[in-house]
């Protein structure tokens, strides 16, 4: 029995290191030609497996992407974020909540570009993916700005719809690379801007 553990836990260790290179060679394939499309043969060919090997892991293209952009988010810090939206003041996930964002896009800057460039061109494959990502920040600007309506910090004059808006272009990925890339400006100087723009837009 203690055998047939060990080599289960042998084929999962493998798995994972399969699954690993895989997303670690569509990341550098990104990375080093954002502006080409990424053929699951070449991936194949550079991760050294079969390209069924890849459907078999996630199950298609779109899967693959997919589990990209998740991995993404992992590691660039997406378990700051989740416990930013945790606190039980409005004011605060706003503002760490926007911290988080934009330090989740700042890691990846170069590959999330690709993602979302891809998603505008290949609508059955990182763009679909891609709009889910962005359904769940729009659901998450959504339960914000309905938060900071219930904690009675909006400003009169602005609804929660309108609220929900500002908050989801403040925390947009193009919003944010026009001023990272565009200006120049660093992460905590786009944090404090998004938050300053957001408070003295939304809040009494």
């Amino acid at each position: 029995m203690a055998e047939r553990k060990y080599e289960l836990r042998l084929r999962a260790e493998a798995a994972e290191e399969t699954r690993r290179r895989i997303l670690e060679t569509v990341y550098g394939r990104l990375r080093e030609a954002p502006a080409q499309p990424v053929g699951l043969d070449d991936v194949a060919r550079r991760a050294r497996v079969a390209r069924s090997t890849i459907y078999a892991i996630f199950g298609s293209r779109a899967g693959l992407f997919e589990a990209l952009g998740n991995d993404l988010m992992e590691r660039a810090g997406y378990a700051r974020l989740l416990e930013a939206i945790q606190d039980p003041d409005a004011r605060e996930v706003l503002r760490e909540g926007l911290r988080a964002v934009v330090g989740i896009y700042a890691v990846h800057r170069d590959v999330q570009r690709a993602l979302y460039s891809m998603a505008l061109l290949d609508h059955d494959t990182a763009g679909e993916p891609m709009r889910r990502m962005e359904q769940d920040r729009a659901r998450g600007m959504a339960r914000l700005a309905r938060g900071l309506a219930e904690q009675d910090l909006l400003r009169p004059e602005v609804t929660v719809d309108d609220a929900a808006d500002l908050l989801w272009l403040l925390s947009s990925f193009d919003g944010f690379d026009l001023l990272y890339t565009g200006r120049g400006m660093s992460v905590d100087r786009i944090a404090a801007m998004l938050i300053a723009t957001a408070e003295r837009s939304l809040l009494r």
